[in-house]
């Protein structure tokens, strides 16, 4: 029978390649592990009980709140202020950040989060998968009080991001800056485990991932790369297939095994993109970067943008660096044109 490696002894393992942490990273991804488990349980018998439609109440994005948002948005919350290694959160449900030192005077906290507790909720009464997404900042002053500004960090200043994935099976991916693992719940013994080592994304791809619904609000240059994707061509196995969930986890976690290229673009609707670069776009680029892959706002690397709001918005191209590649020709070729 084989042995498999569980998150906490993986995370364990890898606690050396962070001496200035001494364990409290560690023990902040375990917490992150832990809300998790209690989400995947409330989202597997989500049917059964009163938690599935809205709750009557709107995020500080003007979304109408599922119920299940609220649960994973306090279950995050719990774990992390009950863990004392986080002492700011910043969540999608909230216009500001939580302190987490006002709820525990002891805490000394040297990390801040940053989370959308369930993305792609919109699709959770049709049973579709959703998922959670974080992001773990360290604090740069740790004899200052914290403020919003502390967490307005580049991108690539995080020290660790995931997702967690509930769907046909749970899956938590994650990285430190050192690679990307993946682990499945077995929920026989209620652990995550290695299953995963390593991830890497495909160089290129054959699918492309976009509400097309939006095509006529879309710039250009995304017009330009669909009918790119559309056309025929033997040599670059054109057409390329439309793959589109509409949950950012669900359409990410394909394309990191996979291959392909997730895009959500600005809009005429949205001319500085929808999704969020804190807790969505920054995360996911973090972590697709460590496989290998590109993610750009189609001006510039996600990772390089300075946030400059909480909720601050994104444009975002993302996936095999090839076809992310691509779509950037369409950009030079489009400025190009109105440069002509």
């Amino acid at each position: 029978m084989m042995a498999f490696k569980t998150l906490g002894q993986f995370i364990i393992e890898k606690q050396a390649d962070f001496p200035y942490a001494k364990g409290e990273l560690s023990r902040l991804l375990r917490d992150i592990g832990i809300a998790a488990k209690i989400i995947n349980r409330e989202v597997n018998k989500a049917g059964l009980v009163d938690i599935l439609g809205e709750n009557g109440h709107h995020n500080v994005q003007g979304e109408a709140q599922k119920k299940l948002d609220v649960y994973a948005d306090e279950q995050f919350i719990e774990a992390l202020t009950r863990g004392g290694e986080c002492c700011y959160i910043a969540s999608e449900e909230h216009e500001e950040c939580i302190e987490v030192s006002l709820k525990n005077l002891t805490n000394k906290g040297k990390y801040m989060v940053c989370m959308d507790p369930l993305d792609g909720s919109a699709n959770i009464d049709l049973n579709v998968s959703v998922g959670s997404i974080f992001s773990i900042y360290r604090r740069k002053v740790l004899d200052a009080p914290v403020s919003e500004e502390e967490i307005l960090q580049y991108g690539y200043d995080q020290v660790a991001a995931g997702y967690v994935i509930y769907g046909s099976s749970t899956m938590l991916v994650y990285t430190t800056g050192k690679g990307v693992n993946g682990f499945t719940l077995d929920p026989s013994i209620g652990e995550f485990c290695l299953s995963h080592p390593d991830m890497q994304v495909p160089v290129d791809g054959n699918s492309y991932s976009v509400n097309e619904g939006n095509y006529l609000k879309f710039p250009q240059y995304i017009k330009d790369y669909i009918k790119y994707c559309q056309a025929e061509d033997s040599a670059t196995s054109r057409p390329y297939t439309s793959r589109y969930i509409g949950s950012m986890v669900a359409d990410i976690h394909r394309t990191l095994i996979m291959g392909g290229v997730f895009l959500y673009p600005e809009t005429s609707s949205y001319p500085h993109g929808k999704l969020r670069l804190l807790y969505e776009c920054n995360p996911m680029a973090f972590i697709i970067e460590q496989a290998g892959g590109k993610a750009v706002s189609g001006k510039e690397r996600v990772l390089g943008i300075k946030p400059t709001h909480l909720h601050q918005r994104t444009p975002i191209v993302i996936g095999s660096k090839n076809m992310v590649d691509k779509v950037l020709s369409f950009v030079e070729k489009t400025q190009d044109s109105v440069g002509a």
